[in-house]
């Protein structure tokens, strides 16, 4: 059925040919005007044989070694609040300052930062250590 020429197409198979468009233009293959006028006509395209043109003087788009899924590597999760706590301390002092009328909550800042993060060989170990495991 994929090699009938006059089948209708629909959002899902006009949004892959521009996204193959789009990779052929990041390429170098078409210039900005080639684009838009290809991207109209896939735009507007209701069957296959309409689309065929629009790719037939071009390569097979090859997926760059970033674009593929199997190269990402998965987030891992980081149960370290440290940061998100970081984050919090100065908007905390600002609330306390204007509250009490009282400048030293903002000492709490750096005070935070050095107990959550440490100096600074703490965080070049942990950096190597993580590097190594």
């Amino acid at each position: 059925m994929a090699d009938v020429p006059d089948i209708r197409i629909g959002t899902a198979e006009r949004e892959q040919a521009l996204t193959a468009l789009t990779e052929h233009f990041a390429a170098g293959r078409l210039t900005v005007s080639e684009f838009d006028e290809r991207s109209g006509i896939v735009t507007a395209a209701t069957t296959r044989s309409e689309l065929a043109p629009v790719f037939k003087d071009l390569p097979d788009p090859v997926p760059s070694p970033a674009a593929t899924s199997a190269s990402v590597p998965a987030r891992k999760f980081d149960p370290d609040w440290s940061g998100r706590i970081m984050a919090v301390i100065p908007i905390l002092a600002l609330i306390l300052f204007f509250v009490t009328g009282t400048w030293l909550w903002f000492l709490a800042i750096p005070l935070a930062g050095a107990l959550l993060f440490g100096t600074d060989k703490e965080r070049k170990k942990k950096r190597r250590d993580d590097r190594n495991s």
